[in-house]
């Protein structure tokens, strides 16, 4: 049988400040508490909630033969607890039938794999251990932060106990192959690769209501049917996308929530496909072949060497200062100053300063807007910083000092 794999990305980030440099060494709140609460509630309203409870019906009247998977940031378990936490339960309702799995990735949604080996242990165990303590079970499937992969990936999340990770499924790495098998990591280790297949996810995420694409209207019936024209040796077909691709990117008089309501039926309907979580495919299935990946890649890479978030000498140099700060900022011993730091890592924050055609809006008036609030926003934070660890050396020496004379 063919399985489906559906995967959902649930992602909202802290909103930083227009943040001008009059306001560096004055202002150490980066957050813009009222945007953050405001997106917060409409990707609640507009997607978690009624997105969720078609799932949690879908699964109900196919008689538990529809199954999901989400991968949830930790940073928006931060906020939906502070804010809404309806829809926490609302995922938890979902994970205790029994068909909905949650994988592990990064806590901060951040690019840490690229830049620190430690702060990337770190997010990734913080966030296991968030999922355990609100959903009951650690994650066995790991996805990075927008599916950025390489080969040295899988070697490092396997001593964590991952056995398999999601990522691109590239032509240029594929090189003719199907990206709808279960392939084996070129690193040595017993990690399985689920590779997305771009153009059936990308016509739900993006090509959806578009009036101009040649097979709009996309209904659930006639996606079903590009999926049952595959050959009968088709293994998997995981279908990636964003939540909010459900009403919020397309809202809900698209008829993005009727698709959603009716696709799982429609895909059942042929006895030889089936809905499988990411770690059933990969127990019950035998690699293919291996996926060798030299270069890193992305879900935004379409042949290009670079990825959107790491394009330009500003996003590059930004990155370097906020990992340069890392010996600093674990060196204070201070948690406030750890999670801020944390916070500032999210990938979000640089892709606001892509020159390229961003598909999502950005919160700033301009990329020059969003770099120049990052850029004093970072300033302020070392500032911050230098003069947390000068105290705490000047109390460390007092400390030192009292107990000679004692």
């Amino acid at each position: 049988m063919t399985s489906v794999c559906l995967y959902f990305k649930v992602h909202q980030p802290y909103k930083l400040k227009r943040y001008g440099s009059q306001d560096v060494g004055v202002v150490h709140c980066y957050t813009d508490e009222l945007a953050t609460r405001a997106s917060i509630d409409m990707a609640a309203d507009q997607c978690y909630l009624p997105a969720n409870d078609i799932i949690y019906q879908s699964i109900l009247a196919n008689q538990n033969s529809f199954r999901v998977s989400f991968s949830i940031s930790g940073i928006t378990l931060e906020l939906l607890q502070r804010y809404r936490p309806d829809v926490i339960s609302s995922f938890r309702r979902l994970v205790a039938t029994g068909c909905v799995e949650i994988l592990g990735e990064t806590y901060y949604h951040s690019l840490a794999f690229l830049h620190s080996a430690d702060e990337f242990n770190r997010q990734v165990s913080k966030h296991a251990d968030t999922i355990r303590e609100l959903f009951g079970k650690r994650p066995a499937v790991f996805r990075n932060t927008e599916l950025i992969y390489n080969d040295s990936l899988a070697a490092q999340v396997a001593p964590m106990g991952f056995t398999g990770v999601l990522c691109e499924g590239t032509e240029s790495v594929l090189k003719g192959r199907s990206p709808n098998h279960v392939y084996t990591a070129a690193a040595d280790t017993p990690v399985s690769l689920l590779l997305r297949n771009a153009r059936l996810s990308d016509d739900i995420a993006f090509r959806f209501g578009d009036t101009n694409w040649s097979e709009h209207p996309l209904t659930a019936g006639k996606f079903s049917e590009w999926l049952h024209s595959h050959p009968q040796n088709t293994e998997v077909i995981n279908l990636f996308m964003d939540y909010e691709t459900f009403g919020v990117h397309k809202k809900r008089d698209s008829g993005i929530f009727d698709f959603l309501e009716a696709l799982p039926g429609e895909v059942l309907r042929d006895a030889g496909f089936l809905f499988s979580l990411p770690s059933a495919v990969i127990q019950f299935s035998t690699p293919a072949d291996t996926y060798q990946v030299t270069k890193t890649i992305s879900w935004e890479d379409k042949g290009d060497d670079s990825c959107v978030w790491s394009e330009n000498m500003v996003q590059n140099n930004m990155l370097k200062k906020i990992y340069s700060l890392e010996k600093m900022v674990k060196g204070s011993g201070c948690e406030k100053s750890l999670a801020k730091w944390g916070r500032l890592q999210s990938a979000d924050h640089f892709y606001y300063m892509t020159t390229k055609n961003a598909k999502y809006r950005n919160p700033f008036s301009s990329v020059g807007e969003a770099s120049a609030s990052y850029t004093n926003i970072l300033a302020d934070f070392e500032i911050s910083l230098i003069r947390k660890n000068l105290e705490k050396k000047k109390y460390k020496g007092s400390t030192t000092a009292a107990m000679i004379l004692f």
